[in-house]
């Protein structure tokens, strides 16, 4: 049996509705989905009859063909296409189709023309899917961020402690990046363009057959058809309608592989910061308690943070895949790259799997998320009211001798003593002062959150806008 991708060891994406959705099967459903459709324009163009469209209609169906067979003889011509368009005619002589209908099929095509083609219909048909679950991510973010817009916590710069902020503008903060992601994945699924070219980029072969079926065959005549037969096919595919062919000029796929890379970095953010909160010596967030999921081999104690894990696993994945599409298109030469183009399906078909598992995980992920306000309300007393330094010195320096500098030898004093700096403050404080009630509000970090509920706010709405478009 030839072997098959289950994704056993890309759980990244196994078992996730892109796994489907970019598959070999998809891919191959798609090069058939395309010949089909091309052989339908042509009919009702004029260059081939209803019954030859139908006929390769009927054989494009991807249960009619052996993918075992097609991938051993994808080498022989270095891609799929090939093997695939002579097990097509073979499909044809079987059903009894007309024997025109092999010539309309493929007719003033090239292998790069489909498999581009191919694979911009895989991403569309992926990106569908995956930003079903984009939104739901984004969604609960939405919730958590609302929910907690009052949830004291301490912000961290560097790993270390630096001032008070909300829970709610964290999640507020995910929200935001997968919002920005999910437009970024949205202007490149609109613009997702059919590749047609023939051989060279030219389609001679093309207007050749035009010339034959037009009734007069001025040049800019046969260029005009052409490119109506272009934007023809590209309607019948959903795809756009491109300007020329794209053949070495590969910036569609770069602009595809950047959005699903800021996807997955977007995703891998929210799970790298779970990861670090949601261990036992943190205990401020923890995953969703799923059965048979977060298991250890070993320990029975143990729930691990899964969701969180695949998020970084992904992360760490994508960049390679992406410099992969960069550097392909930079070295793409000629009318036909020799070897950068193949070097991209691979990447870019990765690249869709890891961003419709990220975006699987993280709607799993932020949907059951655990919030523990009294675990962070414990760490941030770690800092006391050391957290709110930056204040103390803008609000103090003014009222004590020696000013910042005054100021900055407390906030030391405190940290090599263990001495609260609420003492030390109110022994230089002015004596006419009511040194407690000043205290008590200079100190509560519920008062240093600046604009955290604008902010919370303004991300929210902005998801809002993005969502309703």
């Amino acid at each position: 049996m030839y072997p098959v991708d289950y994704g056993l060891l890309t759980p990244a994406w196994a078992a996730t509705p892109v796994a489907e959705a970019a598959s070999d099967a998809a891919f191959a459903q798609g090069m058939l989905d395309i010949e089909a459709a091309w052989a339908r324009v042509q009919a009702e163009a004029g260059l081939c009859s209803q019954a030859d469209a139908d006929a390769v209609t009927a054989i494009a169906r991807v249960e009619l063909y052996d993918l075992g067979a097609l991938a051993e003889r994808g080498p022989d011509g270095a891609n799929a296409l090939i093997p695939l368009l002579g097990m097509m005619r073979e499909q044809l002589a079987q059903a009894g189709a007309p024997s025109t209908a092999a010539l309309a099929l493929h007719r003033g095509a090239t292998s790069q023309d489909i498999i581009d083609s191919a694979l911009m219909l895989l991403a569309s048909r992926s990106i569908a899917a995956m930003r079903t679950d984009l939104l739901a991510a984004a969604a609960a973010l939405s919730e958590l961020a609302l929910k907690h817009a009052a949830t004291l916590c301490a912000a961290r710069s560097l790993t270390q402690h630096a001032l008070p902020t909300v829970f709610g503008l964290r999640a507020a903060n995910w929200l935001a990046a997968l919002t920005a992601a999910g437009r970024q994945l949205d202007a490149a699924a609109a613009s997702l363009p059919l590749q047609w070219g023939g051989a060279v980029g030219t389609l001679a072969s093309l207007h050749q057959r035009l010339g034959s079926a037009l009734p007069y065959k001025s040049e800019h005549r046969l260029a005009q058809r052409a490119h109506e037969l272009t934007a023809a096919l590209a309607a019948e595919l959903s795809l756009a309608a491109p300007i020329a062919p794209w053949h070495t000029m590969r910036q569609p796929v770069l602009g595809l592989g950047s959005a699903l890379g800021s996807v997955i970095a977007a995703a891998g953010t929210f799970g790298a910061d779970v990861l670090t909160a949601a261990r036992p010596e943190f205990g401020e967030l923890s995953e969703p308690r799923e059965a048979g999921k977060g298991g250890s081999s070993a320990m029975p104690q143990k729930q691990n943070p899964v969701h969180s894990v695949l998020l970084r696993n992904a992360a760490l994945s994508a960049p390679a895949h992406v410099a992969t599409l960069f550097t392909a298109a930079g070295t793409a030469v000629d009318e036909r790259p020799d070897g950068g183009w193949h070097a991209e399906w691979s990447a870019l078909r990765e690249l869709l799997r890891l961003a419709g598992g990220a975006a699987h995980h993280a709607a799993t992920l932020a949907s059951g998320l655990g919030v523990h306000p009294e675990a962070m309300a414990r760490n941030m007393a770690l800092s006391g009211d050391l957290l709110v330094s930056e204040r103390i010195s803008t609000v103090v320096a003014p009222l004590v001798a020696g000013g910042k500098a005054k100021v900055q030898e407390l906030v030391l004093e405190s940290l090599r003593t263990g001495t609260p700096l609420r003492t030390l403050l109110s022994q230089v404080l002015p004596s006419d002062m009511d040194n407690q009630l000043f205290l008590d509000d200079l100190l509560d970090p519920a008062g240093y959150l600046g604009s955290a509920t604008d902010f919370i706010d303004r991300i929210r709405e902005d998801f809002n806008d993005w969502k309703n478009a």
